[in-house]
């Protein structure tokens, strides 16, 4: 007889599958990973059960750089519960300026202006709109393999994998590979409106980018009038030991797209942030573009206080030494697996565990999970687990998620062995009838 925990936590799991997602109901149950979020805590999730307990390794792509439930920003929220709610859009509002002000006095250059959101997508295309006016240009070139949101415009800039089941790419929009000058070049030209990259591409498999790329990519743009667009929803606020990602380049680009961490993982928030010069857009008519719950005031205060912690160079500092602890343990686990842990890139805890081949990330996923651990495969490369530990993760349980990740490790490679045998088998049935 079922536990009445068990039977409570499969009634929820029916609910789901009959009214938000049959499909992923399906998918987790298909390899017996149906955990239901109960209490959380910094990087421990608990099943609802209570019987299994999940290390966050990947945190959302970032929403939960802080943790989940941070105590201080929790008790900011219910604080600010007793005097704001969500604001107005059509007014003025002090806690949106508040907010902005901050912003431009953390970002270099002219980055000046911002404009909310409430999803990255949301905060993307409002970007690439932006470029569109400024530039009163049409043609958009973005990175293949990358993501940028779900919504119109994000969505025809990301890879095709999202588009085919709802239709063709918008008109305008060319990919170039990451990394890639060269085809850069030839694709960019006087008709362009804005190039947009993720900083360090994380869907495509935590791509580092060469020094010199960035720079190319911002020449290429100052030639020939193009809008130099980042998104830095999943790099930026300290994720990568800078406060801004593309600080590791030496660049300034025209606009940066924030999210993700900016909520607190409380409180949804994106951010546009605009060069004064892109800003005229909005001057003569500064309703063409509105968000209903776009820097709700609830949310700026979260936003205000993740920011100030984020920035604080101590902090910074410590996403820095965590990064040297997790190399110093992954090096070690990359000489005892050599044949299915290649390598691992990345820069402060935004890494990517480089595996044998494109099954390898989907097995480590699953057999992580079974040690413990939450650990995702970037979507558009297989072959790479994102490694995206809380920046303020506790170093007292570091060890506890390397003997994890080990152990996962040598499930993983032992399973895929088996996977691959079996497909052969199955291969070579099909091709002999």
């Amino acid at each position: 007889m079922k536990s009445s925990s068990s039977s409570e936590k499969q009634k929820i799991i029916d609910q789901f599958s009959q009214f938000v997602s049959k499909g992923k109901a399906d998918f987790f149950k298909k390899y017996n990973m149906d955990f239901v979020m109960g209490s959380r805590d910094g990087a421990i999730l608990q099943d609802i059960d209570g019987n299994k307990n999940l290390i966050n390794l990947h945190c959302n792509g970032g929403v939960f750089n802080l943790g989940h439930r941070n105590p201080e920003l929790i008790d900011l929220l219910k604080s600010s519960l007793d005097e704001l709610d969500i604001g107005n859009h059509h007014l003025i509002s002090k806690e949106r300026a508040k907010l902005a002000k901050m912003i431009a006095e953390l970002m270099p250059g002219d980055l000046d202006i911002t404009v909310f959101g409430v999803s990255g997508g949301e905060a993307v295309d409002l970007a690439l709109k932006t470029a569109r006016a400024a530039t009163k240009r049409q043609e958009i070139i973005s990175a293949s393999g990358g993501y940028h949101g779900h919504t119109g415009l994000a969505l025809s800039a990301g890879d095709s994998e999202y588009i085919t089941p709802f239709g063709d790419r918008l008109p305008g929009f060319t990919q170039v590979q990451f990394g890639d000058i060269s085809e850069l070049t030839k694709q960019i030209s006087n008709n362009t409106a804005a190039v947009i990259l993720e900083t360090i591409p994380a869907t495509s498999g935590i791509i580092l980018p060469d020094k010199s790329y960035l720079k190319e990519v911002r020449r290429l743009c100052d030639l020939h009038g193009v809008i130099l667009i980042l998104d830095e929803v999943q790099a930026g606020l300290g994720r990568t030991g800078k406060l801004w990602a593309f600080e590791h380049f030496d660049i300034i680009p025209d606009i940066v797209v924030l999210g993700k961490g900016l909520s607190g993982g409380l409180y949804p928030i994106t951010a546009t942030v605009l060069s004064k010069k892109l800003a005229t857009v909005f001057e003569e008519n500064p309703f063409s573009h509105i968000s209903t719950f776009g820097g709700s005031e609830l949310g700026c205060r979260i936003a205000i206080r993740v920011l100030e912690i984020s920035s604080n160079p101590e902090f910074l500092e410590k996403v820095n030494r965590l990064n040297d602890l997790f190399e110093t343990k992954l090096s070690k686990l990359r000489k005892k697996y050599p044949s299915f842990f290649i390598n691992y890139r990345g820069l402060g805890l935004m890494m990517g565990l480089m595996l044998r081949d494109e099954t390898a990330g989907p097995v480590l996923t699953k057999t992580a999970y079974d040690e413990g651990l939450l650990l995702v495969y970037a979507n558009n490369d297989t072959s790479v687990c994102q490694f995206l530990p809380p920046l303020n993760l506790d170093e007292s349980i570091i060890d506890d998620i390397m003997d994890k990740l080990d152990r996962a490790m040598n499930s993983a490679r032992k399973l895929r062995v088996l996977l691959n045998a079996k497909n052969t088998i199955s291969r070579w049935r099909t091709r002999t009838g």
